[in-house]
C-alpha cells in the first residue's frame, strides 16, 4: 500500500469507538448489532473521517465493530484483528506499533474501555467520556513504531450529535 500523497511523514491515528449496538436476548455480546441510529452515526462519521483519506481501517471481529467499519463506506481495506476485542490501551499502542509504515493515516475501531484509555493515555489529556460512536483524532510523530503514551497530540474529538450538526 503507498503512502503517496500524504505529504509529510507526519502518522495521524483515528480512534473511533464502535457506534450504539443493541441488546438483543440470545445473542453474544459479540453478536451485538448496531441500532438504526448506530447505523446513521457511523455513516455520518465517515463523512468526516473520509476526508482525513485514511490508508487502512483496523476493527476488532465483533459484528458492531465490524458493521461500523464497513458503515464509514472509507476508501479505505478493512481489516479485523481479534487482539481489539477486549484490549486493554497497552495491548493497543502494541498493535499500533506494528502499523505498516507505509500506512500515514490509520483508524482503529473498537470498545471502551480501552479505546477510550488509548486517547487519554497517548494524548495525556482527561476526557468525560467516549460514549457509542466517538471519534478522537490524534497526530503522531514519523513512526509507528515510537508512538508512545503522553506525546501525542489530540486534534480534535467529537461524539455523535455533532456529526448530526454538521450534516444539517
Amino acid at each position: 500500500m503507498s503512502g503517496a500523497g500524504h505529504g509529510g511523514a507526519v502518522r495521524t491515528l483515528v480512534v473511533m469507538r464502535h457506534a450504539e449496538a443493541g441488546h438483543v436476548p440470545g445473542l453474544s455480546d459479540r453478536e451485538r448489532p448496531l441500532t438504526e441510529a448506530g447505523e446513521r452515526d457511523a455513516r455520518e462519521a465517515g463523512e468526516l473521517i473520509g476526508r482525513l483519506k485514511p490508508d487502512l481501517v483496523i476493527c476488532s471481529p465483533a459484528v458492531r465493530t465490524l458493521r461500523t467499519a464497513e458503515l464509514l463506506g472509507l476508501d479505505a481495506p478493512v481489516e479485523t484483528e481479534r487482539e481489539i476485542w477486549e484490549a486493554y490501551p497497552e495491548e493497543l499502542l502494541d498493535l499500533l506499533r506494528r502499523t505498516d509504515p507505509d500506512v500515514h493515516t490509520l483508524v482503529l475501531v473498537g470498545h471502551n474501555p480501552g479505546v477510550h484509555q488509548l486517547v487519554l493515555g497517548l494524548t495525556r489529556t482527561t476526557g468525560d467520556g467516549f460514549p457509542p460512536g466517538a471519534v478522537a483524532v490524534i497526530r503522531l510523530g514519523e513512526s509507528w513504531a515510537e508512538v508512545r503514551f503522553g506525546t501525542e497530540q489530540l486534534v480534535e474529538m467529537c461524539h455523535p450529535d455533532r456529526f448530526r450538526e454538521e450534516a444539517t
